[in-house]
């Protein structure tokens, strides 16, 4: 059996090897290494792939996020709801710009934002909602946004760790994640679904007025070169990682298909386990089809609810599996982002999964070998604990 990775990007390198390679190659003998034609070609295939009207790409997620908020004017003291339950970037970026975050409780489930939780915590001062469609399944966009419109707020989808899936919503259309709400942001770190040899993100909307606004933010301000019409940031993805996106892109629906079909032994292998509680499929399908793009699975995260969660993480790393823990702490417990408007009664479920979640290894490489050497010492380890 081949050494198992968590992400085995050497091995999905290999599938792609020449055309990345010839691409990086033309890059260098273009010397077009910002703003290449290969950024614009990009863009303009991810918005076809996306069927969204604008793509702005900058230099990486977190920059995405902040670019958003500061397009949509928002001001210092304005409120922004996103989840307790995350990765810190989503309200690292909101505190930086001296906006106030206020941050919620999640589904017990899905692992997304509680759209009670939101409803519960609007106020006068509140100005943008941010779903995070965490592991690569989206929060509940018919909520969140009739929410938006009945209080008027913007919402703003963190898409870093869904790129390529879709939202079903309960009418039984569907549409891509990140392109729902009125501006949505995502990562291409290269552990994402579509990820590339760097950092780089983008930003997504169909808003006309504020792509503009949200093109001058990243390059400085200016819309015309040393005119600065509005407050930038230095923030452009780079030719060389345009290039190695364009040759993922094509392959997205095939790479998420692939951890669809590796998900799924997963949750096969582990049905009926006690104290294992495989991840939720909110679309309703249960994994019965072959693939949905209702879940790309950034992660395939478990729930251990024994109370060994940390003696499995020991027991894995001692039998050569790599695993990861996201999240082990609430971003409301985080010594930058504590503040005494938390209430611990209003984090249940958050304070919970914290103890109780494992995410174990999923890439586009895993073999039906190395998926059935993993879940047989995950349950051994749960029958014996």
């Amino acid at each position: 059996m081949k050494k198992i990775q968590m992400v085995d990007l050497k091995g999905q390198y290999e599938g792609i090897k020449t055309e990345v390679n010839e691409a990086i190659l033309d890059i260098l003998d273009s010397s077009a290494f910002i703003n290449g034609p290969h950024v614009k070609a990009f863009q303009n295939e991810l918005e076809e792939y996306l069927d969204v009207k604008h793509v702005i790409p900058c230099a990486n997620g977190t920059d995405a996020l902040q670019i958003c908020m500061m397009g949509l004017g928002l001001q210092p003291g304005d409120e922004v709801i996103t989840a307790d339950f995350t990765f810190a970037a989503t309200v690292e970026v909101i505190g930086l710009l001296q906006l106030t975050p206020v941050l919620v409780d999640v589904e017990p489930d899905t692992f997304n934002i509680n759209v009670k939780a939101i409803e519960k915590a609007i106020t006068s001062k509140t100005k943008a909602i941010v779903p995070v469609h965490l592991f690569g399944q989206c929060a509940n966009m018919d909520e969140i946004m009739a929410l938006a419109k009945k209080h008027d707020l913007y919402v703003i989808e963190d898409n870093a760790q869904a790129i390529g899936g879709s939202y079903f919503f309960k009418d039984g259309s569907k549409q891509k994640a990140g392109t729902i709400g009125h501006v949505g942001a995502t990562s291409f770190f290269p552990s994402k679904n579509l990820g590339c040899y760097g950092d780089g993100g983008a930003i997504f909307t169909n808003d006309d007025e504020l792509a503009h606004i949200i093109r001058g933010i990243v390059n400085h301000g200016m819309y015309e070169r040393y005119y600065h019409d509005v407050v930038g940031v230095n923030s452009r993805l780079d030719s060389i990682q345009a290039a190695v996106l364009r040759s993922k892109l094509p392959k997205l629906d095939f790479y998420n298909q692939k951890r669809w079909e590796a998900a799924s032994k997963y949750t096969k292998a582990f049905k009926g386990q006690e104290h294992i509680v495989v991840p939720k499929i909110s679309c309703g399908c249960e994994m019965e089809k072959s693939v949905c793009d209702c879940h790309v699975f950034h992660q395939y995260t478990l729930r251990i609810t024994n109370g060994k969660r940390d003696e499995l993480v020991k027991y894995l790393n001692d039998n050569d599996v790599p695993c990861g823990v996201y999240y082990p702490v609430p971003l409301h417990k985080q010594k930058a982002y504590a503040d005494e408007r938390y209430n611990e009664d209003d984090f249940p479920v958050t304070n919970q999964l914290v103890k109780e979640v494992i995410s174990l290894p999923m890439h586009t490489e895993l073999d039906d070998e190395q998926i059935d050497f993993i879940t047989n010492l995950v349950i051994e380890f749960v029958n014996n604990a």
